[in-house]
């Protein structure tokens, strides 16, 4: 990493209870975060050149409850690339990462483009997980990205400027300015991270390539297969992928879908209390089913 990188890394990691640790997992150099005591809980970041730290608001709760393990995909965040992406190499790389992680079946919580390569996971070697748990995913219905976002994400990819970065955030945020005025230190050091990795080639090749895996439809007969204990967590206002996919999703394949309110795509960076709230009654309905 470069020295910006590192400042800006550690800023967003300050205070909060994980070690990070470098593990081979199938081959490829990844980096993940660590903490706390109990049930494991897999935190899974979604297609966003910063990695798994943008969980950073909310896993200091949940280290008070689980043991939480946060991974940078290969090719985002601190881990090295995949050689292919897609849902094989992508199942090989999770099935490594759990069996080096966790001494028990995890509940796997999967945002956005990596949702839909977790739902296809859990498809294949669901026996792996525990509960599924999946926010703002593209894969589990028909979607179309919307000609706005796919134009400033092509502008991104060839310009990422804070200018062009700003355009992006009010994709993914309902109120982007709001969510800084929580924690401008941290907001900024966010930006200025996921910036800096924008960059790197491999970084800019993986985001490519997830696009084009996460925006995909799975097919229903594959989704069917999902037999562990599965609930949907959207933002009611999410632009990226609406609340529409996660209602479709629901009655088709029975899944309960837990709504959040004034948000976008990334409830847990703008409301994290809400945002734990409604991750709370998931798993309590679950252990209560």
């Amino acid at each position: 990493m470069q020295q910006a990188d590192i400042t800006s890394r550690d800023r967003l990691l300050k205070g909060i209870p994980v070690e990070q640790r470098r593990v081979e997992v199938d081959g490829i150099d990844s980096v993940v975060l660590e903490g706390g005591q109990g049930p494991p809980m897999v935190l899974l970041h979604g297609g966003i050149e910063s990695g798994g730290v943008y969980w950073a608001p909310v896993i200091a709760h949940l280290a008070e409850s689980h043991r939480v393990v946060v991974p940078d995909l290969p090719g985002l965040g601190e881990s090295e690339p995949f050689d292919r992406l897609d849902a094989v190499a992508f199942a090989d790389w999770l099935t490594g990462l759990l069996q080096l992680t966790c001494e028990e079946a995890p509940t796997l919580i999967a945002h956005s483009l990596d949702g839909s390569l977790a739902a296809r996971f859990a498809a294949d070697r669901g026996e792996l997980l525990r509960r599924l748990v999946l926010m703002g995913v593209p894969g589990i219905g028909r979607y179309r990205m919307p000609l706005g976002l796919l134009v400033t994400a092509i502008r991104f990819d060839l310009r990422p400027t804070e200018r062009n970065n700003e355009r992006f955030l009010t994709w993914a945020f309902l109120d982007p300015e709001r969510t800084r005025r929580r924690d401008p230190e941290w907001f900024d050091a966010f930006n200025a991270y996921s910036l800096s990795r924008a960059s790197v080639p491999h970084v800019k090749r993986t985001m490519r390539r997830l696009i084009k895996a996460g925006t995909k439809q799975i097919p229903d007969t594959e989704l069917r297969r999902i037999d562990v204990p599965t609930a949907l967590l959207w933002g009611r206002h999410d632009r990226m992928a609406p609340l529409s996919l996660a209602q479709a999703a629901s009655t088709k394949f029975g899944w309960p879908v837990h709504v959040i309110d004034d948000v976008g795509h990334v409830p847990f960076l703008e409301q994290p209390d809400a945002f734990l709230g409604a991750l709370s009654d998931v798993t309590r309905e679950k252990e209560e089913k």
